[in-house]
This record gives structure tokens, C-alpha cells and sequence, in this order.
């Protein structure tokens, strides 16, 4: 349960291809160390995270704009963005799935995954 939403089968599953999706471009667009976390059921405020590793800051903005405008396209609305800015770590939350794209130096300080440590990973090809 989520605030004082149930989440469905079908809403899940929605939040789990577009997490799919998100990786899958993020390796496209030359990101790396793609990971995709499966937290349903252990956080209350998302079901996914896809964490990526960019190149630049100018990498990480663009592929932020286009995972914003491909969202759209689909009907979902980002609740949040953070970073984008300074293009360090970029942080664009559609509830369901938060997206963190970090430049190596703040992937390696903030170690997501070591906090997360005990969640699911899912492979693109999942």
C-alpha cells in the first residue's frame, strides 16, 4: 500500500515497463552501470528505482528531456525533478518509478544500491 492508494496488479506493472523502458534508453544513450530496483513492497514511496551512470552533464540533461517527453507520450505526469541543474545527480520521480542519473563521483559517494541493498534487480530483458 502507498499513502492511502493500493496499488494494483496492472498499475505495477505499468511502473515496471516503463522502469524497463527508462533503462533500456539510458543504455542507448551511452549510460552505464544501469540498474533497475525492484522495491515494491519495501518502500512506501516508490515501487522502482533505475539508477545510471552518465558521461557529462549535457548526456544526463538531454536524456533526462527525452525520458520526460517520452513519459508524456504515454500519459505520465513526473511529480519532481531534481538536479538538473547542476547535471551532478538528476533526479526525476513519477511516483511509481524514480529515476537517479548520477555522474560517477556522486554514484560512488551516495551508493544507492548499498542502502537498497536487499531489493530485487531486474534485467532489461525481464
Amino acid at each position: 500500500m502507498k499513502g492511502k492508494n493500493i496499488v494494483t496488479g496492472e498499475q505495477n506493472t505499468k511502473a515496471r515497463q516503463f522502469a524497463l523502458a527508462v533503462a533500456k534508453l539510458a543504455g542507448e544513450r551511452n549510460c552505464t552501470d544501469i540498474v533497475v530496483m525492484d522495491l515494491t513492497g519495501i518502500s512506501p514511496a516508490t515501487d522502482y528505482f533505475v539508477i545510471a551512470t552518465g558521461t557529462s552533464d549535457r548526456q544526463m540533461r538531454a536524456l533526462a528531456d527525452e525520458i520526460c517527453q517520452d513519459a508524456k507520450k504515454q500519459g505520465a505526469q513526473r511529480f519532481g525533478r531534481a538536479g538538473y541543474e547542476q547535471g551532478r545527480w538528476i533526479l526525476l520521480d513519477f511516483v511509481d518509478v524514480v529515476i537517479h542519473l548520477f555522474d560517477a563521483e556522486y554514484r560512488d559517494y551516495y551508493d544507492l544500491e548499498l542502502l537498497w541493498g536487499d531489493t530485487k534487480r531486474l534485467t532489461i530483458d525481464d
